[in-house]
């Protein structure tokens, strides 16, 4: 029986050193930082042991965030695919303050809405993913990413561009707030 969604656990609460586990206590995600001179750069790799379970997940298994001086914004890429930039990820449309636009490889536009920490990511009208803190009751938990069926095959994605978002208001970058 398919699930209509996945929850993963986030154990660490910096963006750019934290894992992601199922409930089972597999590892989905690990990010963490590869170089942090001359500039930050982080590696989020998908894994095996989780992947592998979802034949339904589709795109590289890995997206590699190359940081500015002082970190800020750079570039992205996914896998050995062609690098683009970071701004591209957390696009602000005007008139719309808490909504972070970016493409998927496939080439459609998804956004994630922001508010009070909670993150909500669409495709279209269709609630993909949900991102939120959670109390002590989870353990080690800082926060919980629920998945839906929808965007499993885009996992990498939903959760680079996620990553990204979180790092854009951590360190300041323009619009980001």
């Amino acid at each position: 029986m398919m699930n209509d969604s996945y929850v993963l656990l986030e154990v660490g609460s910096q963006p750019y050193f934290t894992t992601f586990q199922d409930l089972d206590g597999r590892l989905a995600f690990s990010i963490n930082d590869v170089e942090q001179k001359p500039n930050l750069l982080v590696r989020l790799m998908r894994e095996p042991q989780w992947s592998q379970q979802h034949p339904e997940i589709m795109g590289p298994n890995t997206s590699f965030m190359y940081f500015g001086p002082e970190k800020s914004s750079g570039y992205l890429i996914y896998g050995n695919g062609p690098n683009q930039p970071m701004n591209s990820s957390v696009r602000q449309k005007k008139g719309v303050a808490n909504t972070r636009y970016f493409t998927a490889q496939n080439g459609k536009e998804l956004k994630w809405k922001i508010a009070d920490g909670r993150m909500e990511c669409y495709n279209g009208r269709t609630l993909i993913a949900i991102y939120e803190p959670v109390m002590s009751a989870e353990k080690r938990a800082t926060a919980r990413l629920t998945i839906k069926q929808p965007g499993l095959p885009i996992c990498t994605e939903i959760v680079t561009a996620l990553l990204l978002n979180r790092m854009a208001m951590a360190f300041g970058w323009p619009d980001s707030s």
